[in-house]
């Protein structure tokens, strides 16, 4: 029986929402940090800072969201509102201004907020602990297949649309694409039956969703103002980081020590997660730029948007999704560290690649392709043992009953790599340089310094993932 016969149904209409939100989402991050810099008249170093201001924003208060779905509203109806939410913002973009444009940000980040820890969190709860774990493995990767079939595809069409039509016509594609994700998701919430929180199968509350509203709408307001302070956003992020850190600690010490120590490992790896996202949030900010600067993207003819390069990563995962999934996951007997570890290394190979641009350079300061497309094939594997694997981790590491919390708190280490990537990626700018060749060797330099440092990081946590997997062995499964 095949993988796909084994899922059930309600697997697949999250499987759909999810792509369409991903869709209207990548639509906009592909093509927003080019968009300050080509529209909005931003220097690049600002909107580096300015994008990890948003990408911490948008990763930051998922767990806020999944708590909500967990014990307020219930996962289902929180997928609901936090879509609407998206597809107001998106509607907004396409009618932004310099003076609006952080309006539409915030309201990203609120329907986000809200949105995304609660399609995983039910995912979570559709397999049985301890004895679908490949199953679970291969239903999350299935999932994030999903994830980058919507972004592929709009990661193709917007760069196309803004570089020929215009950037606001660019951002309508994400609106359309979520309303038509959001008008499926209604047409079969029925079909969705018992899977949910314990939320979910209360009575809807009339006073908490308009609560809900009432503070999602102040917030819209609260986070456009932030954005514009890059140095307070980086101080709300490692305040949340820490209280969330806490807390998840705090909650920790309710349970005997053999979950405990499980959660605890869950949580060290969670950290670990911040220098992946750290790495990714280079694609539509440092790789963007450098394609933009140092690499010909003349093909047939036509000259390829800079940012249309990012398609690459959807691809690859969506290539190595089908692989990893029938070639590997049924067979692999690795646990959750040593499947990070071997994230790291992929990330690290494919940054250190890049050090090889100082020597492979037509002496102008452009290089090949072939680098872009090799950093985006080792980097986009390693996202599917890291960020794609992180949540079905948490999930099989932490109690049941907080699946919604803890999924969104692995988001937070995708928030606090937001500044923390602004800062990595400023490296790579210079008011000093005065030549592409100059510049080429910047990003060389700093790109093969990330690449060896995380390396290292992946080299110590293999050889550290003995005593984390006698931890993990240990441990009983809590509901």
């Amino acid at each position: 029986m095949t993988t796909k016969q084994k899922l059930p149904f309600q697997f697949w209409i999250i499987w759909i929402i999810e792509l369409w939100e991903r869709f209207g989402y990548y639509a906009v991050q592909g093509i927003i940090p080019y968009y300050f810099v080509k529209h909005l008249g931003y220097s690049e170093s600002v909107s580096i800072v300015t994008f990890g201001s948003f990408s911490a924003f948008v990763y930051g208060f998922n767990y806020i969201g999944g708590w909500l779905g967990d014990h307020v509203i219930g996962a289902k109806r929180m997928i609901m509102i936090g879509a609407f939410i998206l597809f107001c913002a998106y509607a907004l973009l396409t009618i932004s201004h310099a003076d609006t444009v952080f309006y539409a940000l915030g309201a990203i980040v609120v329907g986000n907020s809200l949105f995304k820890a609660n399609p995983s969190s039910l995912i979570s709860k559709m397999f049985e602990k301890g004895k679908e774990q490949h199953l679970l493995d291969s239903a999350v990767t299935l999932y994030y297949m999903a994830i980058n079939v919507g972004s592929m595809i709009s990661m193709i069409i917007t760069p196309i649309v803004a570089q020929e039509i215009s950037y606001n016509a660019a951002f309508s594609v994400a609106a359309i694409g979520l309303s038509i994700g959001l008008l499926g998701y209604l047409g079969m919430y029925s079909k969705l039956g018992a899977i949910g929180t314990p939320a979910d199968n209360k009575p809807l509350n009339a006073v908490k969703l308009l609560a809900i509203i009432v503070v999602s709408l102040i917030s819209v307001f609260v986070v456009a103002k932030l954005l514009t302070h890059p140095s307070l956003v980086s101080a709300i992020v490692w305040t949340i980081a820490v209280i969330g850190f806490i807390y998840f600690i705090y909650l920790s010490f309710k349970y005997k020590k053999q979950q405990r120590d499980r959660m605890l490992v869950a949580l060290f790896l969670i950290a670990c997660g911040i220098l992946f996202f750290v790495l990714y949030n280079q694609q539509p900010t440092t790789l963007t730029f450098l394609a933009e600067s140092g690499v010909d993207r003349v093909f047939f003819g036509y000259e390829l948007p800079a940012p249309i390069y990012q398609v690459l990563n959807p691809v690859v995962i969506i290539v190595m999704s089908f692989v990893f999934t029938k070639f590997f996951y049924p067979y692999w007997k690795l646990s959750h560290s040593q499947k990070f570890a071997i994230g790291f290394w992929l990330s690290g190979i494919a940054f250190g690649l890049m050090y090889l641009m100082n020597f492979l350079n037509d002496g102008q300061g452009h290089v090949s392709n072939w680098f872009l497309f090799l950093n985006y094939l080792f980097q986009s594997t390693s996202e599917l043992l890291i960020s794609g694997l992180g949540i079905a981790m948490v999930a099989e590491l932490c109690p049941r009953a907080m699946s919604g919390f803890v999924t969104g708190l692995w988001f937070v280490s995708a928030m606090v790599a937001g500044p923390v990537s602004a800062w990595v990626g400023n490296f790579t700018t210079s008011e000093s340089i005065i030549s592409n060749q100059e510049r080429l060797y910047l990003y060389a330099n700093t790109f093969g310094l990330i690449g060896l440092g995380t390396l290292i990081v992946g080299i110590l946590l293999w050889v550290f993932s003995g005593s984390l997997n006698k931890i993990i062995g240990h441990g009983a499964y809590v509901e």
